[in-house]
C-alpha cells in the first residue's frame, strides 16, 4: 500500500520527519494554488510556503512558537486525516478541523502526554482544546492563508470565508451567545482565563510554601516571588519575559518605568508601581546586583538557578526561556490547586489548566477591578483598542447579578414549622 493510501494507519509525528515521506502532498498542484499571478515568495509547495510565512515572525520567539505548532498541527491534519495538500483545503475542511480541534479524533493517535518531539510518545496534542485555545489556532492559520494569498500562493483564503460568514451571522443575530459560534469571540465578550482573588491567593500561598533550604530552592523561591509581582504588576507576556534585561527598567525624572518590545513588533513603556519596584530590588540584591538596573546591565531579568551572576566568568549569564517558564509557573498551579477547599473544586480546575498567560490576563482584570481608569489600563495592556480592554470588565455583570438577589423563591413552611 503506498503512504497516502497507509495515513490512516499512521501516527501523527512531526511535520520535518512526516513530509519527506509524502511528497505527493507537499501540494505543488495544489487546488487553490494561484495561477498565472505574480509570486511574491519563491516557495514551491506548502512546506516552503509555511517556512517563508513563520520567517517572518523570527524575531518574536512566543509568536513563532504558537504559530508554528497551529501550523503544524494543520498540516498534519489535512495529510493524515484528509489526505491532501494545505493547499487543496477548502472551506468545509475548514469547518470540519474547528471541530477537529475541540475532539481530535481517534484521541489515542492525536492526543497523549507532554514529550519532545524526538520521543516515539510524542503526539501533536495533550488534550482537546477549549474554546480559547481554539481561537488561537483559527487566529494563527487565518494570518498564514492570509499571508499566503498576499504572496501569491494560495488563490484564496477559504478559512477567511467561514469567519466573514459567522461574523455577519452573529450581527444579525444581535450578537446572540447562543447562535454565535464557540470559537469567534462576539460583542460583549469577556475574558475569563483569569484568577480571582481567592485562586491568586493560592498561588501566593504555594509560592510561600516552597523550600528554601538549599541555595537552589532559594533562587527557585526568589524567582518565583519576582515573577509573579511581574505578572501582577505589569502584565507581560511570557516572551517578554524572556527577551528583556534589567536594563528595561528605567528612571526618567524620578519615575520607574518597564520598557518593553512586545506583540507587533512595538515598543512601549508601562510605570512601575512601587510595589513592583521593590520586587525588583529585592530580586536583584538577592542575585548579588546593585539595588536598581544601570542602562548597560544586560542581566535576563529571569536567571538560570544554574548561574551565579556576580561569579567571575566569561560564560554570559543564561535567563529563563518562555517554555520553561510556563512549566514553571503550571507546576506551581498545580501546588495553588491543592491549597483551594473542597468547594472551590471548580477553581482548582481552572488553575489546572492556567498558563503564563493567565498571569498577564490576571493583571489586567485585576487593574480594572482596583478601579483605575481604564484609559490607563488600557496604556499598561498595551491594547490598541479600547474594546479588548473592555473584555476585562466584569463590574456590570457583578451588579446584574447582585439585581438579580432581589427575587426571593416564596416557599411553603415545612410541616410542623412555623415562620418566626
Amino acid at each position: 500500500m503506498d503512504m497516502v493510501g497507509d495515513r490512516m494507519e499512521m501516527l501523527p509525528r512531526p511535520l520535518a520527519e512526516l513530509y519527506q515521506a509524502v511528497p505527493e502532498l507537499l501540494g505543488q498542484s495544489g487546488s487553490n494554488r494561484a495561477r498565472g499571478e505574480q509570486a511574491q515568495t519563491q516557495a514551491q509547495n506548502d512546506v516552503q510556503a509555511l517556512e517563508s510565512f513563520l520567517s517572518e515572525y523570527s524575531q518574536s520567539a512566543g509568536t513563532l512558537r504558537i504559530y508554528r505548532r497551529e501550523c503544524e498541527r494543520l498540516y498534519l491534519w489535512a495529510w493524515l486525516e484528509r489526505g491532501c495538500a494545505v493547499s487543496s483545503l477548502t472551506r468545509e475542511d475548514f469547518e470540519s478541523y474547528i471541530d477537529f480541534l475541540k475532539d481530535p479524533q481517534p484521541a489515542r493517535r492525536w492526543c497523549g502526554p507532554k514529550a519532545p518531539k524526538e520521543s516515539e510518545r510524542w503526539r501533536p496534542f495533550v488534550a482537546p482544546l477549549d474554546m480559547a485555545a481554539v481561537r488561537t489556532a483559527l487566529a494563527a492559520l487565518n494570518s498564514m492563508m492570509s499571508w499566503l494569498v498576499d504572496a501569491g500562493y494560495l488563490a484564496g483564503n477559504p478559512l477567511g470565508l467561514i469567519r466573514q460568514r459567522l461574523k455577519k451571522a452573529n450581527a444579525t443575530l444581535g450578537n446572540s451567545s447562543s447562535q454565535a459560534p464557540a470559537w469567534l469571540p462576539g460583542e460583549g465578550a469577556k475574558v475569563e482565563r483569569f484568577l480571582d482573588e481567592e485562586m491568586w491567593a493560592a498561588v501566593t500561598q504555594a509560592v510561600e510554601g516552597m523550600p528554601r533550604a538549599t541555595p537552589k530552592e532559594a533562587a527557585e523561591y526568589e524567582r518565583m516571588r519576582f515573577v509573579c509581582a511581574a505578572l501582577y504588576l505589569l502584565a507581560p507576556r511570557a516572551g517578554e519575559l524572556e527577551n528583556q534585561r534589567m536594563n528595561s527598567f528605567r528612571e526618567e525624572r524620578g519615575l520607574w518605568w518597564w520598557h518593553v518590545h512586545g506583540k507587533g513588533d512595538k515598543w512601549a513603556r508601562v510605570p512601575v508601581p512601587d510595589d513592583m519596584m521593590e520586587a525588583l530590588v529585592r530580586y536583584r540584591q538577592f542575585l548579588g546586583l546593585t539595588a536598581v538596573p544601570s542602562p548597560s546591565d544586560m542581566t535576563p531579568l529571569l536567571v538560570s538557578t544554574r548561574t551565579r551572576v556576580n561569579a567571575v566568568s566569561a560564560e554570559p549569564i543564561k535567563g529563563v526561556t518562555a517554555r520553561r517558564l510556563n512549566q514553571l509557573l503550571k507546576e506551581l498551579f498545580m501546588r495553588a490547586a491543592d491549597l483551594l477547599p473542597e468547594r472551590a473544586a471548580h477553581k482548582k480546575d481552572k488553575l489546572l489548566r492556567a498558563s503564563a498567560h493567565w498571569g498577564r490576563h490576571t493583571a489586567i482584570t485585576a487593574k480594572v477591578d482596583s478601579g483605575m481608569d481604564p484609559r490607563y489600563v488600557q496604556k499598561d495592556a498595551r491594547h490598541a483598542d479600547p474594546r479588548t480592554t473592555g473584555m476585562y470588565t466584569h463590574e456590570e455583570e457583578r451588579r446584574w447579578h447582585e439585581e438579580s438577589q432581589k427575587q426571593r423563591l416564596p416557599w411553603a413552611d415545612e410541616p410542623g414549622q412555623t415562620k418566626s
